[in-house]
């Protein structure tokens, strides 16, 4: 496999693959996410959104009351990879990595050595989004 060129990454912590520039013929996660993890436990609902600015791919979760940084986010052709660390409602590392179709996402979340919990996203529309908003 060729070495990444160092001009294609955008961020240390937000990077696209060489191959998979953001452009209409590529995905791209930009945008508000509503997310179902399918855990052991049950179905916890959650949102993640992804934003691109300078050419850097950045990103929020929320869910459980709380609101964490989405940190090593790597877009690699339709497959999206990032962790992040939550606290409620026990504190885990988590790692994701998805598959992005369109506006909807499947993938799954693995904290550690637990096993793999199903992921599945629908991304807002303007439409979704002033049904949610006062």
């Amino acid at each position: 496999m060729p070495a990444e060129d160092p001009a294609n990454r955008s961020h240390p912590e937000a990077t696209n693959h060489p191959n998979s520039p953001s452009s209409p013929n590529h995905p791209h996660p930009e945008g508000t996410w509503d997310l179902t993890i399918a855990t052991p436990v049950g179905r916890i609902k959650a949102e993640a959104e992804f934003v691109r600015g300078d050419g850097a791919l950045t990103g929020t979760a929320r869910g459980t009351g709380e609101e964490v940084p989405l940190t090593g986010l790597v877009l690699d052709g339709d497959r999206l990879t990032w962790k992040q660390a939550i606290t409620k409602p026990l504190r885990l590392n988590l790692e994701f990595a998805v598959t992005l179709d369109g506006d909807t996402l499947t993938g799954t979340s693995r904290a550690g050595r637990l096993p793999a919990s199903k992921v599945t996203g629908v991304r807002r529309t303007p439409q979704t989004d002033a049904g949610r908003r006062p």
